[in-house]
């Protein structure tokens, strides 16, 4: 696979699991660069787990470090693909309390309100 085609695979998975994606020759430095070439273009569509398994797992990762923005990312594509409805995401939430503690829990949960809120509002 020449690195033209990896890129063009990171792009278009990149797409598909946030319904947008970044052109790395608009970006300054290597990050994004890294980002769709190597954990979309490589990690994301590796075997073995579909992307709703993949988004899960982040979801979790995520919600264990307390990063609200990114959660919000996952939540508002989950529901947009279909991949979780809102009272799945309530599930997630709830679930993962268990196991990050309440404190984190909290902020997975603003997250997944917010996200849902937004979208209830959307005509």
């Amino acid at each position: 696979m020449t690195d033209d085609d990896l890129r063009a695979r990171g792009i278009a998975k990149m797409h598909e699991v946030y319904q947008f994606s970044v052109d790395p020759e608009q970006v300054p430095g290597d990050f994004v660069a890294l980002t769709v070439d190597h954990l979309f273009g490589t990690i994301w569509t590796r075997p073995g787990l579909d992307v709703p398994e993949r988004r899960l797992l982040t979801i979790g990762v995520l919600a264990a470090l307390g990063q609200k923005a990114l959660l919000e990312v996952q939540f508002k594509s989950a529901l947009e693909t279909g991949e979780l409805t809102a009272d799945k995401v309530r599930e997630v939430v709830v679930h993962l309390t268990h196991y990050i503690g309440w404190p984190l829990a909290t902020v997975a949960n603003e997250a997944a309100e917010r996200v849902i809120a937004t979208r209830a509002a959307m005509p």
